[in-house]
């Protein structure tokens, strides 16, 4: 799987701080009121069953551009899993993959930022995207084990999450109260002369779906060979991931 380019070369603090600050005030304009209801209070989501549907529109942060959409299915619903086929409609998004969710939302076996690339990994425990109950100003430091289902190699991922808030926010598919949550990813990849990449991911989750309505992911690393010319960064995609659609399964 690879939906994942290099995107530039930061040749100096100056440019890389300038990106950043255009980054956050990107995000912050997602924002539109406060919540009509307290999510935190919600009840817990409906569960899914074989056949229920959703669908994300993906965008490049940068420029805004719409890379296309990917539809994920359930396929296989047990006590502890459900098992989601996930297809782009596009190349440029990569090919149909699988992903692996506890009961809760958590990750089980899903892409992870990897030096430009989005690798396939399975989890030994969850990927602690979300640690229930969310709470307000809820933080958490967790590492998990991992394997490349490609290569096969093990790395030790470490995920610190933190609860911004809630927040009202409309997407392609309608307006939804959710809790913001913001994540530091350490993917452990460490190759070479490359460091491990740093990925920054922010939800905003809605409880009364069980599931994100907006994501945003963009990654960073470096590669020591190059530090002869001051050890630049690398960059991967910003990646605005929005709700659609949503739909369940016929009777």
């Amino acid at each position: 799987m690879n939906t994942m380019h290099l995107a530039h070369l930061m040749a100096s603090p100056r440019g890389l701080g300038t990106l950043w600050l255009a980054i956050l005030l990107a995000g912050c304009q997602a924002v539109t009121v406060p919540p009509a209801s307290n999510p935190f209070a919600q009840a817990d989501p409906p569960g899914l069953a074989v056949g229920d549907t959703w669908v994300y529109r993906v965008s490049n942060g940068y420029n805004s551009e719409v890379r296309g959409q990917i539809r994920y299915q359930v396929e296989k619903v047990d006590a502890g899993r459900t098992v989601v086929l996930a297809t782009p409609d596009d190349p440029y998004l990569g090919q149909a993959y699988t992903v692996v969710y506890t009961k809760e939302g958590n990750w089980l076996r899903h892409p992870i930022a990897s030096h430009g690339q989005l690798v396939d990994y399975e989890f030994a425990t969850a990927y602690p995207a979300y640690v229930f109950p969310l709470r307000p100003d809820q933080s958490w430091s967790v590492r998990v084990n991992a394997t490349d289902t490609s290569m096969k190699r093990r790395n030790s991922v470490r995920v610190d999450g933190t609860v911004l808030g809630a927040e009202r926010i409309r997407v392609p598919a309608g307006e939804f109260d959710t809790i913001r949550i913001r994540r530091l990813v350490y993917a452990g990849d460490w190759d070479g002369f490359k460091t491990e990449t740093r990925a920054y991911e922010t939800d905003w989750y809605a409880p009364a779906l069980g599931r994100p309505v907006r994501m945003e992911s963009n990654s960073e690393w470096r590669d020591m060979a190059h530090c002869a010319k001051g050890c630049p960064w690398f960059r991967g995609d910003w990646n605005v991931v929005e709700l659609a659609a949503v739909g369940k399964a016929k009777p």
